[in-house]
């Protein structure tokens, strides 16, 4: 299994994602996105299976202290240049993929 974690350290929800991974001593690549944001080929990817529009958290600090609520803007430019807008964690396996804390899929993951 090649799962793939992303998100922040003080994120509680991204927290966790990795505790449910570490109690089911399943290995995961973690990619913290205060050091290193999402690739344009990246963001495609996650796209093809969720919106885009749905990958923005319109309810977290950095989307307010942006005052993005009063901008239009292209969503897709704004989280390639700011992946704190992201809501997280974003955890990948394959061709799949899932926001926020969904232990439930990840279970089904797991068992196929």
């Amino acid at each position: 299994m090649n799962i793939h974690v992303i998100g922040v350290k003080n994120c509680n929800n991204t927290k966790k994602a990795e505790r449910f991974f570490k109690e089911r001593r399943i290995s995961f690549h973690f990619r913290d996105l205060n050091e290193k944001g999402l690739a344009k080929g990246e963001l495609d990817n996650i796209t093809r299976v969720i919106p885009i529009d749905e990958l923005i958290n319109r309810e977290g600090k950095e989307f307010k202290k942006r005052n993005l609520q009063y901008m239009v803007y292209d969503v897709e430019e704004e989280l390639l240049n700011d992946p704190l807008l992201l809501k997280m964690p974003i955890v990948r396996i394959g061709r799949e993929v899932t926001i926020g804390y969904v232990p439930e899929v990840w279970k089904s993951w797991i068992d196929k």
